[in-house]
């Protein structure tokens, strides 16, 4: 069963959503990426959120949002209800369910790696919380030789040997050869699919898996669109972002979706640490990314290898120890902090050592409050205990706590009581 629309959600849908049930054309007045930002930018000044665009008293604040995208558009685009209720009738009979930016369950790696960039909706089908999981990216191209396919598959089954996901895109070649190596050895797989997403969750073969929760397969695409070198190229971005480290199995040179999204990794983005496969049988791109900073894959021979280049990998960008990549890595903790806090606050940048003495600064109090607001609306996109907000800001907990209640009455930050332990995460409609 599929959860019910959230209103935010519907809101973002008939903003930027094609709707295709139905159609044979999509509408050329959705909002783009850019200009739904803008949008939502005017929605937090207003304190409000997409769903007040169709309430019953939505008319002043659609005048106020239309200044920059035009009122007609706006309503036009608002207005497609029934449209909406033929899609989600649809996507339902499927199991697809629907998320956008504004809910909770939508992945943090993504808010936190692409902020606006991030889709401001997913479709997808199989447990949304296996998005959270990280694990190897695998990418490659889609005409590959047998070695190949069976290197990658190798590398599908190690994963699974270490208990790492896998994060593929789905396509034929190495894509599915690796995500086939893991499932078959038992592993976990997140699919990152450009097109076609309501035919991957109709296939026999992964109707199981999906239900097992071993598989979860999410596109920023409606479930019914076709092909689209522009899709299939900007989705490359999002299998990095959910991924800990990544490895270029085969890739064109200079030419292709696996060339760019590698060399926009290396060149721009550094999410991940990427790892590129030498030997007789790559290709000529192969060669020239590992020229561009690339990292030869190791070849691992077993699960514990493997479990080991990932623990490692985040050293391998710059030369030095990446926070924000591989949650892991196993850092060294404060003292005062308890072990059981590591697998939290190891994704956390402990970068902010004017924090460190706050308690001998009680006259510094309001300026220091306004740096914590800022730390933690960036940090605070994993829901985290008072104990690691104290160990993530090098104060006590009771300063902590004290912080938390006043960024809470300010809806900065969200207390989230079930399940226990209270936890507290940046406020959902920070990010729209």
């Amino acid at each position: 069963m599929t959860e019910p629309l959230t209103s935010n959600t519907q809101a973002i849908l008939l903003l930027t959503a094609p709707l295709i049930a139905g159609r044979s054309e999509t509408s050329r007045d959705l909002l783009s990426l850019s200009e739904y930002n803008r949008l939502a930018r005017i929605l937090r000044e207003q304190h409000k959120q997409p769903a007040d665009l169709i309430g019953s008293a939505a008319q002043e604040l659609i005048e106020l949002c239309a200044q920059p995208i035009g009122r007609a558009r706006l309503e036009a685009l608002l207005g497609r209800g029934f449209l909406l209720s033929q899609a989600v009738e649809r996507w339902q009979a499927r199991a697809i369910w629907v998320i956008s930016r504004a809910d909770a369950s939508y992945p943090k790696r993504l808010k936190a790696r692409l902020k606006e960039d991030a889709p401001p909706v997913l479709y997808g089908c199989g447990d949304v919380m296996r998005l959270e999981n990280g694990g190897l990216a695998v990418v490659g191209s889609r005409h590959v030789d047998d070695e190949s396919i069976s290197f990658t598959e190798k590398v599908g089954r190690l994963a699974a040997e270490a208990h790492c996901g896998i994060v593929s895109g789905g396509a034929k070649g190495i894509d599915q050869a690796a995500m086939h190596g893991a499932l078959v050895a038992g592993g976990v797989v997140a699919g990152v699919l450009a097109d076609s997403l309501e035919r991957a969750v109709l296939a026999r073969d992964n109707r199981e898996l999906l239900m097992n929760r071993r598989l979860v397969l999410v596109s920023p695409y409606d479930p019914a669109v076709g092909f689209n070198v522009g899709y299939a190229m900007q989705r490359n971005k999002l299998i990095y972002a959910l991924a800990d480290a990544a490895l270029v199995v085969n890739s064109d040179f200079e030419k292709g979706g696996t060339w760019a999204g590698a060399i926009e990794q290396l060149d721009r983005l550094h999410f991940v640490p990427i790892f590129v496969r030498e030997g007789a049988f790559v290709a000529k791109g192969n060669s020239a990314l590992l020229q561009r900073g690339g990292r030869s894959w190791p070849n691992p021979e077993s699960g514990n290898e493997f479990g080991a280049v990932l623990l490692t990998a985040a050293e391998l960008i710059a030369g030095e120890p990446r926070q924000d990549t591989l949650p892991l890595m196993v850092r060294e903790e404060p003292p005062a902090c308890d072990s059981a806090l590591t697998a939290k606050t190891a994704e956390m940048p402990v970068e902010h050592a004017e924090l460190a003495a706050i308690d001998a600064k009680p006259s510094s109090g309001e300026e220091l409050l306004k740096t914590v607001r800022e730390i933690l609306r960036r940090e605070l996109v994993v829901a985290c205990t008072e104990e690691e907000v104290a160990a993530l800001l090098a104060i006590s907990k009771h300063q902590a706590k004290t912080w938390l209640a006043r960024l809470v009455d300010e809806a900065v930050v969200e207390k989230i009581i079930k399940p226990k332990p209270v936890r507290y995460r940046v406020a959902s409609d920070r990010l729209l």
